[in-house]
């Protein structure tokens, strides 16, 4: 197993002088060196050959004993250096200072099949910016971002991915809600990988501490090797860059919008410098359909990550982001335009993308109205939004009221809501008048229903990693049943496929899922 190595983040950037594995506040360097730490019984539960392949990788590999002591950290790559990289954050509106790869370590910068690609282990132990924890991670939050990371990838939303997932063979200690009961887990180590884990709060550290030349340094190694056609070293170059990341974080939350999901810790440490969504720790999609769900325990009071926020959170971060730059640039005009854009093409972006989600193509004044009212109409009962939008592609625009007062007009979407009988009186009213808008506006659209629904099922999908489905899987593989892992990351392959042998994973929460650790909310412990 040989691997192409770059190794051009610590051949390019200045790293940590201090080679101790101890913790401590590091100054004028991108990374610290560091090992992961050996474990002493290592297990593969699980890779993805997609991702296995583009990095090069056969299948006798991938069931090698060298595969599993390299991605497990117990062996090191031959003339690969690890390290964590230093970064700093804003979490939850509030400077925190440095943070760092607390529980992350780079392996590798390798090159294969023409793309540069950075292999990453969470959970392989302490570094320099673990801070007071142990550097770990557990079997549960490793499932977790070892699915989500691929079907994310298949869902078509820009993200990191998932390689492998292992076993330590150690108990690590987590108190899971916070409420001072801590118990001890199966550890784990995911290897993630994306061609590179460089994040706002990467300059944010930096301009924090005035540190304009390792700023600078940064700027332009990111500019060089992953935005190759912006000018490098020139305040129009990093107007321009700052434009890129504005652009490509769009596309991200547009995504995520789309399909439903809800990051929950939107904060600056978290957000990828590339556009990618980074970090799976609480995160879900919609069951209920509602603008202000989080997943995430820590934030359950104020909701600052919830659903519908994520496009203003965004844009919070891209502020501070520029604020991080500003003193390659000196001047706040160009960066503040390029915000305002933000503002405006998140609105014409969310427009267009609902537009998709209902089968509309042509232009109408009154399509924002329309949608708007679905929205507030989806939040009236329980309605699953996953199932609702798959539904509605099979709504005819030949649809033909009955005189009575019955809800055969939502035949198509019936299973989407959690108790149809509450769909009565006003509501039922807010419903039927809804469809019946929906109906004639479908007839100024050309395409055929059966057109229509094709185009539908490729933007609405049919399968997501919802919470009670990974907790599914967590349960069985703490049992030592990989099984439901095998079959959720093949089905997660082709979310907007029908996959009738599958229909049991399209179904909305169970009622013993509804308020169940791991379902309902998570928390930030892994």
């Amino acid at each position: 197993m040989e691997f192409n190595l770059k190794n051009t983040f610590i051949s390019e950037l200045p790293g940590d002088l201090d080679l101790s594995n101890s913790r401590r506040q590091v100054h004028k360097a991108c990374y610290s060196f560091v090992n992961p730490a050996k474990i002493k019984s290592p297990e593969l539960i699980h890779y993805s050959k997609e991702v296995a392949d583009f990095l090069g990788l056969y299948e006798s590999d991938c069931q090698s004993q060298q595969f599993l002591q390299i991605f497990s950290g117990n062996e090191i790559i031959k003339n690969s250096k690890p390290f964590a990289m230093c970064y700093g954050g804003h979490q939850f509106g509030h400077w925190a200072g440095q943070l760092g790869d607390g529980r992350a370590i780079n392996i590798a910068e390798i090159d294969s099949k023409g793309k540069r690609w950075s292999l990453q282990l969470k959970g392989a132990g302490e570094t320099p910016y673990s801070r007071s924890a142990d550097g770990l991670a557990v079997l549960r939050s490793s499932i977790r971002e070892h699915l989500c990371s691929e079907a994310m990838f298949h869902l078509g939303v820009p993200t990191t991915r998932s390689l492998s997932l292992s076993l330590t063979g150690n108990k690590v200690l987590r108190d899971v809600l916070y409420d001072g009961n801590p118990e001890y887990e199966k550890g784990a180590v995911v290897c993630r990988v994306a061609p590179s884990f460089i994040r706002f709060g990467s300059f944010e550290i930096f301009a924090s501490k005035k540190d304009n030349f390792t700023l600078k340094k940064l700027t332009n190694y990111t500019i060089k090797h992953f935005y190759p056609g912006i000018e490098q070293g020139t305040k129009r170059g990093y107007i321009e860059f700052f434009q890129k990341v504005s652009e490509c974080t769009l596309e991200m939350i547009i995504h995520w919008q789309r399909v439903g999901f809800v990051h929950g810790v939107m904060n600056t440490d978290n957000m990828s410098i590339l556009g990618l969504t980074i970090d799976y720790g609480p995160y879900g999609w919609l069951e209920g359909y509602d603008k202000q769900w989080t997943p995430n325990t820590t934030d359950i009071q104020h909701k600052r990550y919830q659903f519908g926020e994520q496009g203003n959170i965004a844009l919070w971060n891209l502020v501070k982001l520029a604020n991080a730059l500003y003193p390659l640039i000196e001047e706040a005009e160009p960066l503040e335009e390029i915000i305002s854009e933000f503002k405006k093409q998140y609105s014409a972006r969310y427009l267009k993308m609902m537009k998709s989600k209902l089968g509309l193509e042509m232009e109408d004044k009154n399509d924002l109205n329309m949608i708007n009212q679905l929205e507030q109409n989806l939040e009236l009962t329980e309605t699953d939004m996953t199932i609702f939008f798959r539904g509605l592609g099979n709504l005819s625009k030949n649809l033909v009221f009955s005189e009575k007062d019955d809800l055969s007009f939502l035949d198509s979407v019936r299973n989407a809501f959690y108790k149809i009988e509450e769909v009565n009186g006003e509501i039922l009213g807010f419903w039927k008048d809804w469809i019946a808008q929906y109906v004639k506006r479908l007839q100024k659209e050309a395409f055929s229903d059966v057109e229509r629904k094709q185009k539908m099922n490729l933007v609405n999908p049919k399968y997501v990693l919802r919470n009670y489905m990974a907790q599914i899987a967590i349960e069985a593989a703490d049992e030592g049943d990989y099984n439901v892992i095998e079959e959720l990351h093949d089905i997660l392959k082709d979310p907007y496929g029908e996959q009738m042998e599958n229909q049991k994973w399209f179904e909305k929460r169970p009622e013993w899922a509804r308020t169940k650790v791991g379902c309902s909310m998570l928390s930030c412990s892994s």
